[in-house]
This record gives C-alpha cells, sequence and structure tokens, in this order.
C-alpha cells in the first residue's frame, strides 16, 4: 500500500476515535452522545459528567482534551519522523480533524473539532497556537461560554497565521481553512444560540 494513503488512513481512523465517549462510559457509564449537546467534545463531557459526579467531572473533561489533542499529534509525529513530506501533513492534519467530527464509529457523527484542530495546528503553528490560547482564556474567562472562546480562538489562529507565516511550506493555507470551516460547521447550532442569547454558560 502507498505510504502516503496509509499515513492518510492512520490520521483519519485515529482521529476518529470518539475518547469523549469512552471515557464517559469507563468512569461514568454514561453515554455522552444521548445527554447534554451530544457532543463527544470535552465540554459536553464536563456538562454531562458534572451531574452525576462533580469531582470527577473536571478530570475527564481534561483528560478528554488531552486524548483529543493527542490522537491529531501522534500521527504527525510518527509521519514526520518518517520523512513523509510537508503536504502529506498537512492532510493528515486536516484528516484528523474530519475523523473527529465525522466519525464513522458514530455513524458519521462526531465532536467540533476544537482540541484536535489544536493539536493539529499547533504541530505547524505554535506561536499562533500559544496566541490563539490566550484568546481563548480571555474570551472563556470574560463571557464563560465555551463555544464562543473556541470560536474567537479559532478566527484568532486563522488571522495570525496569515501574518505570522504567510507563505507556508506548501504555498497554501488552505487545510487551515478547511479546518476552519468544519470547526464553524459543526459550531453552527451553537452559533445560532449566541445570536438567540440562549447559549449556556461553562460554569
Amino acid at each position: 500500500m502507498n505510504e502516503n494513503l496509509m499515513a492518510y488512513l492512520l490520521a483519519y481512523f485515529l482521529g476518529a476515535i470518539p475518547f469523549g465517549l469512552i471515557f464517559g462510559k469507563i468512569f461514568a457509564d454514561v453515554n455522552i452522545t444521548k445527554e447534554g449537546s451530544g457532543s463527544i467534545g470535552a465540554t459536553n463531557v464536563l456538562r454531562v459528567l458534572k451531574t452525576r459526579n462533580p469531582k470527577l467531572a473536571k478530570k475527564i473533561a481534561i483528560l478528554t482534551i488531552l486524548a483529543d489533542v493527542a490522537k491529531g499529534l501522534v500521527p504527525l509525529f510518527i509521519a514526520k519522523y518518517l520523512g513523509l513530506s510537508d503536504a502529506t501533513l498537512w492532510s493528515m492534519a486536516t484528516l484528523a480533524v474530519i475523523g473527529h467530527c465525522f466519525s464513522p464509529f458514530l455513524k458519521f457523527e462526531g465532536g467540533k473539532g476544537i482540541a484536535t484542530g489544536a493539536g493539529v495546528l499547533g504541530f505547524f503553528l505554535p506561536i499562533e497556537l500559544i496566541l490563539a490560547l490566550l484568546v481563548w482564556f480571555v474570551t472563556g474567562k470574560i463571557f464563560k461560554i465555551s463555544s464562543l472562546a473556541s470560536l474567537f480562538a479559532l478566527i484568532a489562529i486563522v488571522l495570525l497565521s496569515f501574518i505570522i507565516h504567510p507563505n507556508l511550506s506548501i504555498n497554501s493555507h488552505a487545510p487551515i481553512l478547511i479546518i476552519a470551516y468544519i470547526v464553524v460547521y459543526k459550531h453552527i447550532p451553537n452559533i445560532k444560540r449566541l445570536c438567540c442569547g440562549t447559549e449556556k454558560k461553562v460554569i
């Protein structure tokens, strides 16, 4: 099998692993896809598990974030070690986010791509990610709305990528824009609630 194809499949199927669902089942015997927003992401894990075990909820949410970041990063580090091209690495990054958001293990449903997207973009754009995390932290502290903080951070990392790295090694910002589009698409329900003033806060 072609090594690039193997890399793409690895990135997609690792990205598709629903760690939020798995951890919810293991540690709290709950199916988070059936509760809250139905998302497999850390925010829904935190919100759902808080109703059952508040002390455990934050730990499992953090574990979910770390696992979702790692599943995007690990294939990239492997591919980098094996000497695959930057174009292949960027394609893998995009596929990892697609896998997370449209997982074949969840009938092509999934999370919203924030943690996995942050992981893969941080692999290529560490400075932009640090600054975007600062935006995320400040926005979250002020408004206490996870989706709003995530969207502001996404906007920040996209804009900063054009400023700090106007000429990427692949001569295109297309993968970044595709990842951003997927994340925004998955946040459409949140955006609607934000516009209506009904989006829930994380307390």
